[in-house]
């Protein structure tokens, strides 16, 4: 098993550290290639590549002998972002942008969770509204179940503890329906469960939050040529920190929690990241890091070069991370925990909308042993 852009994408050039792959050649044959969470695959183009992610796994699959794609995803979750819907599972649009001949089917029978659980009762319940296109409130039912749990944000101190004792903090997520959420629980959970108050130390969990094509350069039995958007890893050492170009950066040593076979990673991380109600880095502060990381080369006469050396700057490719333990419901997609706590957040009977059914379903088939909805409006309650 691979990521996509693992097995399609190459570099253009080995000594270069920024965006531009190109579609690696498929030396497979009579293969049938299954790609799992296709409601996640874009359309929309990003990066410097020409075509989007969806048209090149397309050109990868067929561009060789006899070879098949199966797409597997979820119809009723979150598309991609920016997206109305999932257009890797939309047979029409497959069809006709593709020239596909498509067979489709739909599975019935749920296997992350057990026959008799009220996370599958209640999810599938979602999922028909979802299908038949009912935007009212949903009626969530606990009683009776042993793995679905209301708490309000009094108790949420507690249930993480349970939780944390359980399954361990790998195991558990928070899923928030803003980054400012996020960042509130994160801060609090620090603070008050796990009562660190260094700003970035040995154990933490954290998200890289945007692809970063610099640190796995050169690496002896790296998995994949950078660290892809949504890794999750834990902090293994801070060796300390330093200020550069107005920003704040840390050196850490990481481990990677889904990708064993990746090597520990020495590198830098940027600190004002961490606690950003964007997703990331906003463009006016890339922009401002631009510029004043291009001073240092002002010596050098020609734009290309210039630009040569600041792809080779260890500050200016730091990661960008934040803390893992609360995330928004789009960076948890894909993924599974024991333990899930999803949060509400300001939501009135008019803002249940097909958008909010999507994310809440998402949310909520994060979970595999044990879900917790957390200050839910009792009105979604029977």
């Amino acid at each position: 098993a691979f990521t996509i852009h693992k097995r399609i994408y190459r570099k253009k050039s080995a000594l270069n550290v920024d965006e531009s792959f190109t579609i690696a050649d498929n030396m497979a044959a009579d293969t049938l290639f299954i790609v799992d969470e296709a409601s996640m695959i874009s359309d929309e183009l990003s990066g410097n590549n020409r075509d989007t992610l969806l048209q090149d796994l397309v050109n990868y699959v067929y561009n060789t002998k006899n070879c098949k794609l199966m797409l597997v995803g979820d119809t009723a979750q979150l598309p991609p972002v920016g997206s109305d819907d999932s257009p890797a599972l939309d047979v029409e649009l497959m069809k006709a942008q593709y020239g596909l001949t498509i067979f489709s089917y739909e599975l019935t029978d749920v296997l992350r969770q057990q026959k008799d659980s009220g996370i599958l009762y209640n999810v599938t319940n979602v999922r028909d509204m979802i299908r038949t296109e009912k935007t009212v409130m949903p009626r969530i039912t606990t009683k009776g179940y042993k793995d679905v749990f209301r708490m309000t944000s009094e108790k949420l101190e507690e249930g993480l503890e349970y939780a944390y004792s359980k399954y361990g903090h790998e195991d558990t997520l928070i899923i928030c329906r803003s980054n400012k959420n996020a960042n509130l629980y994160n801060r609090q959970i620090r603070a008050r469960i796990l009562w660190r108050e260094e700003e970035l130390t040995g154990g933490d969990q954290i998200m890289v939050v945007r692809n970063n094509y610099f640190w796995l350069q050169g690496e002896e039995g790296a998995s994949t040529g950078f660290i892809a958007n949504g890794d999750i890893a834990k902090i293994r050492k801070v060796r300390g920190f330093e200020e550069m170009y107005g920003f704040r950066f840390a050196n850490v040593q990481l481990e990677f929690i889904d990708y064993a076979e990746d090597p520990i990673l020495d590198c830098k991380v940027l600190m004002d990241t961490l606690y950003s109600e964007a997703p990331a880095l906003q463009a006016i502060d890339q922009k401002r890091f631009y510029l004043e990381a291009m001073k240092d080369y002002e010596h050098i006469p020609n734009k290309r070069a210039k630009h040569n050396e600041l792809k080779l700057n260890p500050y200016y490719n730091a990661l960008q991370i934040k803390f893992a333990y609360a995330v928004t419901c789009h960076k948890a997609q894909g993924g599974q925990w024991p333990a899930v706590f999803v949060d509400q957040g300001y939501i009135t009977e008019e803002m249940v909308n097909m958008d909010f059914l999507r994310w809440f379903y998402t949310a909520c088939t994060r979970a595999t042993n044990e879900l917790f909805l957390v200050n839910f409006n009792e009105k979604f309650f029977i």
